[in-house]
């Protein structure tokens, strides 16, 4: 019997976010289908068998999803049809899936992502993206305060 892994998910107007909690996933399969419809399957480190599907509240384009197999987890953006907010995730009404979760670190509500994505843009640019390879990682570094006083 196949169990289901903890999957959350974020929403853009022209994308779905899933990141599937599944460490050291082993045969990964998603599929992506236009009508909606989300398919995947992985084995676990122990060997047993997840697997899930979702029909998603619209359409989807299978071309422009793309997946990212990382250590821990399995991240999924999915590309929407139409550049809209869907209402919730999956087509059907009622409570999802007890596995299915809201990504809140990816969340943001409608009218704040006009606004987000404008800062995003002009805080980013000119800088390279920390990749986390430094050596002093977890120091914290201060000014020296004697030279910003001048003395």
């Amino acid at each position: 019997m196949s169990r289901h892994p903890e999957v959350l998910w974020a929403q853009r107007s022209d994308k779905v976010y899933l990141t599937i909690a599944l460490p050291d996933a082993k045969d990964v399969s998603v599929k992506c289908e236009g009508g909606g419809l989300f398919s995947f399957s992985a084995v676990g480190v122990q060997g047993e068998s997840f697997d899930f599907s979702l029909e998603f509240f619209g359409n989807i384009v299978p071309e422009g999803s793309k997946t990212k197999v990382g250590l821990r987890n399995i991240i999924c953006s999915i590309q929407k049809e139409e550049k809209v907010w869907w209402k919730r995730l999956l087509k059907s009404e009622g409570k999802p899936a007890p596995y299915i979760k809201v990504d809140w670190n990816k969340w943001f509500d409608e009218d704040d992502e006009k606004s987000a994505s404008d800062a995003s843009d002009d805080n980013n640019a000119g800088y390279e993206k920390d990749d986390g390879s430094s050596e002093d990682e977890g120091m914290l570094y201060l000014p020296d305060l004697e030279k910003a006083r001048g003395n």
